[in-house]
């Protein structure tokens, strides 16, 4: 059965937004799970509009219900300070997704996910450390789960020259618009399902 119905967890974020605006340009009927509905800019009209707080279990279950597929692009803003809000976010949504039998997620991580652990800046790791959560959990779950793992997103509309790779690093940026695009396509590239996917341009 085609993927119509297809809610979006940190809808108002860098990210959020243009993924929201490219899975409406792609035909899909979009909900924008957010925190604060006045943060979507008003040119940004998804097709329903759900105010709650992921790490609520009831409110992921009720946001949840009725759809066909997930997108996940929570983040921090710039707050680098230790979190489980991602990943408790995301066994919220995985638990919800498996109630109401929604099986594709695209979830998005970081390409640090690919670097040694010794080698990423210490800054980082408290965040990096929610991301290998949210990854254990994506893979302790038997949905169909796909991880986007963007280096350095630039505030930038979409390019379009992209290169996607499985299970590894290609690039060292991508913008925020192709982000958005490789985030939408995951719901119906079965190639991708079950692997950390790498991005960047040639």
């Amino acid at each position: 059965m085609p993927i119509k119905k297809v809610i979006i967890f940190g809808a108002t974020g860098m990210t959020g937004i243009p993924t929201v605006q490219h899975a409406l340009s792609k035909g899909y009927e979009v909900t924008a799970f957010v925190r604060d509905s006045t943060k979507l800019p008003a040119d940004v009209r998804p097709t329903h509009v759900v105010v709650g707080d992921v790490t609520n279990r009831a409110d992921v279950d009720r946001a949840v219900e009725g759809k066909e597929a997930v997108i996940v692009v929570l983040g921090t803003r710039n707050d680098l300070s230790p979190t489980t809000a991602l990943s408790d976010g995301t066994r919220n949504i995985i638990a919800a997704m498996a109630a109401h039998n929604v099986q594709r997620i695209a979830c998005c991580l970081s390409s640090f996910i690919f670097w040694d652990r010794n080698k990423i800046p210490e800054r980082i790791l408290p965040v990096h450390s929610d991301h290998e959560r949210m990854l254990e959990a994506l893979r302790g779950s038997n949905r169909q789960w796909v991880a986007v793992c963007p280096p350095h997103i630039e505030d930038s509309p979409a390019r379009g020259n992209y290169i996607l790779k499985n299970d590894g690093p290609v690039g060292r940026s991508i913008t925020k618009g192709d982000l958005a695009h490789v985030l939408v396509d995951a719901l119906t590239d079965d190639t991708r399902v079950g692997h950390l996917v790498g991005m960047g341009y040639p």
